[in-house]
């Protein structure tokens, strides 16, 4: 078979087409140098040059979403990469009064986003992997903005909680809207709020659901490749699956459904495969492999995109990461820096 770009690949695997080889893509956050976007872009630029995934994630520092609302993310850097926030904006009922439509072009956290995205932008490592910013659910950023008092909430002050993810829909769909006026190719969107452990379904299925349409939907026609990150265990999966996207990522090898499952429920690509904790981090190269190869064996090779479940941990060895994509047939290169 001619070999295909990596747009062709993308494409292909959603639309569960022959591929030249299996499309995959590994993504980290970078928290010594999130906070600032030439070194968040750099750190992306240079980690993706080295394993030469098929599409780029930007993975933001995890308070950039909620700082223009007033939270404030902690020192501490947890071992996924991630800080939790220090100070979370909603601390009674009446503050969810003060959560407004954000304008991501000046609001902070927001624009360094956009700042990233446009230093990346003509950077010829980029090559031809789509680029896709990272978007958190409305009812997933409540969560952050709130901490433990959102169920409460929820049962509560529903009216309050509703006004305040009509503020952070809409400021999604703006920052969607922008990101792709500046360039990027499609969006990753990370749902936490679909997962039995954090939600009921009636819950999800009145909070979080609808804004989530709303905000997939508004890309529809422009975005290249819409990922449903779907995060946690216990997934309302067949709920998520009919979301309208383009391929769906979940953490396959710790919760249900497996990829083939997965596959048969959805209508576009499914990316997973690889465990990030037990076999990427923990585990060997070769345990690594058979990963890989299980997943295409799963899936017959088409409609189907190599991943981790979630953000590659902080201590995860090269050695490992790069087993698997050499036994995939990757463009690995053997580029030094990429750690912190």
């Amino acid at each position: 078979m001619k070999q295909m770009t990596r747009r062709e690949r993308l494409l292909a695997a959603v639309r569960r087409e022959p591929v030249d080889r299996v499309p995959y893509a590994v993504w980290r956050h970078f928290p010594a140098v999130d906070r600032s976007p030439a070194g968040l872009a750099q750190a992306t630029l240079r980690f993706h040059d080295h394993y030469g995934s098929d599409f780029i994630k930007i993975t933001p520092g995890s308070g950039a979403a909620v700082e223009g609302w007033g939270c404030v993310e902690a020192a501490e850097v947890l071992p996924d990469g991630h800080r939790a926030c220090a100070s979370c904006a909603v601390r009674s009922a009446d503050d969810w009064k003060r959560v407004r439509p954000l304008d991501p072009a000046s609001a902070p956290g927001y624009v360094e986003q956009i700042e990233t995205i446009v230093r990346m932008g003509f950077d010829r490592r980029i090559g031809d992997a789509p680029v896709l910013p990272t978007l958190f659910s409305p009812l997933s950023l409540a969560r952050k903005l709130s901490g433990d008092r959102l169920q409460a909430d929820l049962r509560e002050h529903p009216q309050l909680v509703t006004d305040a993810l009509e503020a952070i829909g809409e400021t999604l769909v703006r920052f969607a809207d922008l990101a792709l006026r500046e360039g990027v190719s499609g969006i990753f969107y990370s749902i936490q709020a679909a997962s039995g452990s954090v939600h009921s379904e009636e819950t999800y299925a009145r909070f979080g659901e609808p804004w989530d349409r709303r905000v997939l939907d508004s890309v529809r026609g422009r975005s290249m490749l819409t990922i449903v990150h779907c995060h946690g265990d216990r997934l309302m999966f067949d709920r998520l699956a009919s979301l309208p996207g383009d391929a769906w990522n979940w953490d396959d090898r710790a919760t249900p459904p497996s990829l083939a499952e997965g596959k048969a429920r959805a209508s576009g690509a499914v990316i997973g495969g690889l465990d990030q904790w037990r076999t990427l981090r923990d585990g060997t190269a070769d345990g690594a492999i058979k990963e890989a190869e299980d997943a295409v064996t799963q899936t017959g090779g088409t409609g189907v995109i190599v991943a981790p479940g979630c953000v590659l941990p902080m201590n995860t060895p090269d050695a490992t990461v790069a087993a698997v994509v050499r036994a995939l047939g990757g463009p690995l290169k053997p580029i030094p820096g990429i750690r912190d």
